[in-house]
C-alpha cells in the first residue's frame, strides 16, 4: 500500500502491462527502448531503479520487435516477469522471481493455456481486498473453477516431451543452435537486415527486412508456395518474422535458410 513498482518498457506488451499497473498504483518507468522503436534491451547501467520498489517487472521476450533479455535482471527486489513467449525455452533462476506469468501457448500448450508461478512470501504482500477471481490467493488456496481439461492434458504431454528431450538445458541448446543458424544467414550479406540490435536478439522470434516492401511481399508469397508459412511480420512493424519456438524443428530452420539463399540468388 502506497509503494511503487518499476517497469522495463521494451515492447508493446510491456507498455500494456505498465498501463494496467498505473490503474492500481505508482508504476514507474525504470527504462525504455521506445526511442529506437524497441530494437534493443536497455543496458542495466541505464536503469533508473527504486531500491524500495515492490518489484521490477519485465517482459522477457518481445514477439513483435524480436528482442529478448539474455539473462534475468540482476536487482535486489523481486522480479515479476511476463514470460508468455519464451517460458520453458531455457533454464530460469526461479528463486529470483516473485511472480512469473505467461499466456503460454507458444511453448507449453494450446491457445488459452496460462501459467502462473508465485512465491508464497510474495503472494502474501498483495494488496487486498481484490476481486475473488482476480486474486491469485484464491487459486493458490484451492481449485476454484473447472479447469480446461483438454488444455491441461496437452500441457502434460508437452512437459513429458521436454523431460525426455533432456529438460530445459537440452531445449535451450537446440534453440541456441536454431537462432544462430538463422541470424548467421541474415548477417552473411546486406540483402537481409536484422531489425533487433545483435546483443538483444530474440531466440524465439527472428525479425528482419529486405531491400524493399515489394520484395518482402514476394518473399512471403514464395515462401508460402515452398511450404514455409506465417513469415509476415506483425502488422504494426511489417517486415519478416520467423517464429522458431520450441516445437519448431531444426529442419524447418534449415529449409528457411535454404529458401533465403535461393531467394537472394533470384532477386539480389
Amino acid at each position: 500500500e502506497g509503494g511503487t513498482a518499476d517497469y522495463l518498457i521494451t515492447g508493446s506488451w510491456a507498455k500494456k502491462a505498465h498501463k494496467e499497473a498505473k490503474m492500481l498504483g505508482q508504476a514507474r518507468v525504470a527504462a525504455t527502448s521506445e526511442d529506437r522503436n524497441f530494437s534493443y534491451i536497455p543496458a542495466p547501467d541505464t536503469w533508473d531503479l527504486d531500491p524500495n520498489a515492490a518489484y521490477l517487472h519485465f517482459t522477457s521476450n518481445n514477439t513483435i520487435f524480436g528482442t529478448q533479455f539474455a539473462t534475468e535482471p540482476q536487482v535486489d527486489v523481486p522480479l515479476v516477469c511476463d514470460a508468455s513467449s519464451d517460458f520453458l525455452s531455457r533454464p530460469l533462476d526461479v528463486d529470483r522471481y516473485g511472480l512469473i506469468y505467461a499466456g503460454a501457448q507458444k511453448n507449453v500448450g494450446p491457445a488459452g493455456v496460462t501459467v502462473v508461478l508465485v512465491r508464497d512470501d510474495f503472494l502474501q504482500r498483495r494488496n487486498q481486498p481484490l476481486p475473488t477471481m482476480l486474486d491469485y490467493g484464491t487459486h493458490a488456496e484451492k481449485l476454484f473453477n473447472t479447469p480446461p481439461v483438454y488444455a491441461v492434458y496437452v500441457v502434460e504431454k508437452v512437459l513429458r516431451w521436454l523431460r525426455d528431450l533432456g529438460g530445459l538445458p537440452a531445449i535451450a541448446a537446440l534453440n541456441d543452435a536454431k537462432a544462430k543458424k538463422l541470424y548467421d544467414r541474415i548477417d552473411r550479406t546486406d540483402f537481409y537486415r536484422g531489425t533487433a540490435e545483435p546483443g538483444s536478439r530474440s531466440k524465439m522470434n527472428v525479425t528482419f527486412r529486405l531491400p524493399s516492401e515489394d520484395l518482402e511481399k514476394r518473399f512471403v508469397a514464395e515462401a508460402k508456395e515452398a511450404g514455409l508459412l506465417a513469415l509476415k511480420g506483425h502488422r504494426s512493424v511489417g517486415g519478416i518474422r520467423a517464429s522458431i519456438y520450441n516445437a519448431c524443428p531444426p529442419e524447418a530452420v534449415d529449409a528457411l535458410v535454404s529458401f533465403m539463399d535461393s531467394f537472394e540468388q533470384k532477386y539480389g
